[in-house]
């Protein structure tokens, strides 16, 4: 089977720099998991440099098997009960000016892992109360009290990724809902309106510019401040194939719209994933 060849506005940036491998080191010391790089994203370099870095916390193995992500899925073994403190005191020996805490999904816990998220932030707000904090949480199955515990930690940002449009749910995330996903993103607002919100999709997967356009619009009803959009490049051949490439000029049409619908803040670009310039959006 020959390669696909991407077109030339994806090329990405070599790895380098000096906080890229000092992020690198320090995170292999510490034994700590980035969804950076377990999910191969192509700003890695750009974000460690930049002083983001993207914490993937409860494990490295997911309780469900998305088709276009990289990341393990099958049974978790178990959890780090000192892993916030860790993650706390490796973002204070970076310097990190803006963290995101994420997680694999797990189903298999009672709370979906809500309170290792809480502990987490806790812990980072000792050790360095000026760096800002992003959690990019899963659905928690609609699991009101779950989300609760995480307003409850005070994040600077909630960030939930919606994916893909609502018609691609069954085939690209069949465990998932789209409307659960869509009312967990209200309900922020609705217990906590203080609190920034954030959600992300991809393209490529099959979807429709009309859909795209639902889905921006689906979104903003449901009271998100921050919208990404970016291209949905293939991990391996076991993955949902790529079906179209957007071009930068429809990615800035993405933008605008969004920009006219309401949005505080549009990144939207054939690299953009869900981190990416996070830590300029909300300042």
């Amino acid at each position: 089977m020959n390669k696909r060849r991407h077109p030339d506005w994806l090329k990405v940036p070599l790895r380098g720099g000096k906080n890229f491998t000092e992020i690198k080191n320090i995170l292999r010391n510490a034994k700590l998991k980035t969804i950076c790089e377990e999910a191969k994203c192509p700003n890695i370099s750009e974000c460690f440099n930049n002083g983001t870095a993207v914490f993937l916390i409860l494990g490295d193995i997911c309780t469900r098997n998305c088709r276009y992500c990289n990341v393990k899925h099958g049974i978790p073994i178990g959890i780090n009960l000192n892993e916030s403190y860790e993650v706390a005191e490796s973002v204070k020996k970076l310097k990190l000016n803006y963290v995101v805490i994420t997680s694999v999904t797990r189903d298999d816990l009672y709370d979906g892992g809500a309170e290792i998220f809480y502990k987490t932030v806790k812990e980072i707000r000792k050790l360095n109360d000026q760096c800002k904090i992003e959690v990019l949480i899963p659905d928690f199955s609609g699991n009101i009290k779950s989300l609760k515990k995480i307003i409850k930690s005070r994040p600077d940002v909630i960030n939930h990724n919606i994916e893909v449009c609502e018609r691609l749910f069954n085939t690209i995330r069949p465990e998932g809902n789209y409307n659960t996903s869509l009312s967990l993103l209200n309900n922020i607002k609705r217990i906590d309106r203080n609190i920034k919100t954030k959600s992300g999709f991809m393209v490529g997967l099959g979807e429709n510019k009309r859909e795209i356009v639902k889905t921006m619009k689906d979104l903003y009803e449901n009271n998100v401040d921050y919208l990404i959009i970016g291209q949905y490049l293939q991990p391996t051949i076991h993955h949902t194939e790529i079906i179209r490439y957007y071009t930068p000029k429809e990615f800035n049409e993405f933008k605008k719209f969004g920009e006219n619908l309401g949005f505080k803040n549009v990144e939207s670009g054939p690299l953009v994933r869900s981190s990416y310039h996070a830590e300029r959006a909300i300042n």
